[in-house]
């Protein structure tokens, strides 16, 4: 494959993302389900190729589009290989530029909101591996690996169930990224609809404490457009450009905690096969773990060394936010792009099961125990919670934007808290990327087991510790916000 043709399968996808967006700001019910412009793009690339158009140019006996649809086979393949590597730059960004809240603060606002967090994170699994062993293996002779998709589609989202691939397709698990990145694009359409339809329960039954009346988003929102007087800058300058550019050195710093998370992983999997691992080993794990989540570590290490040397000032989040956003966009673009309708056909049947499982188990605990949990504002934080377990952060983040456009809640900030423990561990975390090969390497029970016994402790600890005392927790909230 030339450089070219890597060149040109490149300038497709922005071609596909630009239509996208004018589909976003033209069509009202894409408006009205807020979504995202690559989403959109992806889902029309599907349609043009191979799968669809290409498909039924087949049934009708014309050859022109039967290989690839409207493209060529050398950029197909270029797209199906650019979610693995991209994943990495997404993750990698996710920490880099943030300051460390002070301790107190951060203890007192993401205690109930950890709580919450784990018990959606780790009680997917537990549904999931529970249908698999009692329904989707036993009757329609699914993988049992089948049992870790709902973490990986819904709480990891698009991305994450597209970085997954490579180590399902190495485990025999040919047809399971298909059927994550199904269960992601699921997971967010829903989360969109059925939030909206939350927020305006919550605000006729009064259990949201700052909005009231209709919620109604504008246009501009809807078509995803800031208004003309409008500023929201998309980062500082943090170097002069005579010297450097300031995007060129955080793509620099993105670059260097990859290659840490990559450092780290090959030290990893030097160590398994030098102790318990080899061509007999009977168990593998690092052989088998991508290698985004260590490069979520990578980008961690390089903020503390930053901090430590006095030059945390030089790497702004709002940059790697841009960076971190034009790397899922083309992730997703292409991810969708190349999905097998297939896959998701010869098991249509355990997809559409575990999708209905996981959207009952999500609303369940948000509306069961989400305000017994947290303190204050249960309805404003946990939406954002509910949002993120149903697809991807952006979703908790409009939801929440939605039930508090002001930000008078702690709503945001304790989610961010949150996200500082959590997304090493679920939606992408080492659990993520550790859970299919677990499975595959010892099957579904010790997996079961394990998150089990993490689900029982989030929500106990949660209804104990927070839910008994939740006049008193909000009391330390509250002192905490005065001072």
């Amino acid at each position: 494959m030339s450089a070219d043709q890597i060149g040109f399968a490149l300038l497709i996808l922005g071609l596909f993302l630009l239509v996208g967006k004018v589909i976003r700001v033209k069509v009202g019910f894409v408006q009205r389900l807020f979504l995202p412009s690559s989403i959109i793009a992806g889902v029309l690339a599907l349609l043009l190729g191979p799968q669809v158009l290409g498909a039924l140019a087949e049934q009708a006996g014309y050859d022109g589009f039967s290989e690839a649809g409207i493209f060529t086979p050398e950029m197909l393949d270029v797209w199906a290989a650019l979610p693995g590597l991209l994943i990495s730059i997404v993750f990698a960004t996710l920490f880099l530029g943030k300051d460390i809240p002070t301790p107190k603060r951060a203890a007192t606002l993401v205690g109930p909101q950890l709580s919450l967090g784990f018990a959606l994170g780790s009680g997917m699994y537990v549904v999931g591996l529970l249908v698999a062993v009692l329904i989707l293996v036993p009757f329609f002779s699914s993988s049992p690996m089948m049992g870790a998709l709902l973490e990986i589609g819904f709480e990891g989202g698009h991305g994450t169930a597209a970085g997954m691939r490579g180590v399902m397709e190495e485990l025999g698990f040919e047809d399971g990224a298909d059927l994550a990145l199904g269960l992601a694009t699921v997971g967010l359409l829903a989360g969109i609809i059925i939030g909206i339809a939350l927020i305006n329960w919550g605000v006729r039954s009064g259990k949201t404490e700052l909005l009231k009346g209709d919620v109604k988003a504008s246009v501009d929102e809807q078509k995803g457009l800031f208004a003309k007087d409008e500023n929201y800058p998309a980062g500082e300058m943090t170097t002069r450009p005579a010297s450097i550019e300031p995007l060129s050195l955080h793509v620099a710093i993105v670059a260097v905690a990859i290659l840490i998370g990559w450092v780290i992983l090959e030290a990893l999997r030097w160590v398994e096969a030098q102790t318990y691992g080899g061509e007999d080993a009977a168990f593998e794990l690092f052989t088998f773990v991508p290698l985004f989540p260590l490069a979520l570590l990578g980008g961690v290490i390089l903020q503390l060394i930053a901090k430590k040397m006095g030059a945390a000032h030089l790497v702004d989040h709002q940059i790697m936010l841009r960076i971190q956003g034009l790397a899922l966009d083309f992730l997703i673009l292409s991810a969708l792009a190349t999905l097998s309708l297939s896959a998701i056909g010869s098991n249509f049947a355990p997809f559409v099961i575990l999708a209905i499982v996981g959207i009952a188990f999500n609303v369940a605990i948000f509306v069961i125990f989400a305000p017994r949990i947290i303190p204050r504002y249960w309805f404003e934080r946990g939406i954002g919670d509910f949002g993120q377990s149903m697809g991807v952060t952006a979703t908790g983040l409009i939801l929440m934007r939605i039930t508090d456009p002001e930000s008078e809640s702690p709503a945001f900030e304790a989610f961010g808290y949150k996200q500082l423990v959590f997304e090493p561990i679920f939606g992408g975390g080492l659990v993520t990327a550790a859970a299919i090969p677990l499975i595959y390497a010892t099957g579904p029970y010790p997996l079961l087991i394990a998150m089990t016994i993490m689900f029982a402790l989030s929500i106990g600890l949660g209804l104990w510790f927070f839910g008994r005392n939740k006049k008193e927790a909000a009391e330390a909230e509250e002192a905490v916000e005065a001072t």
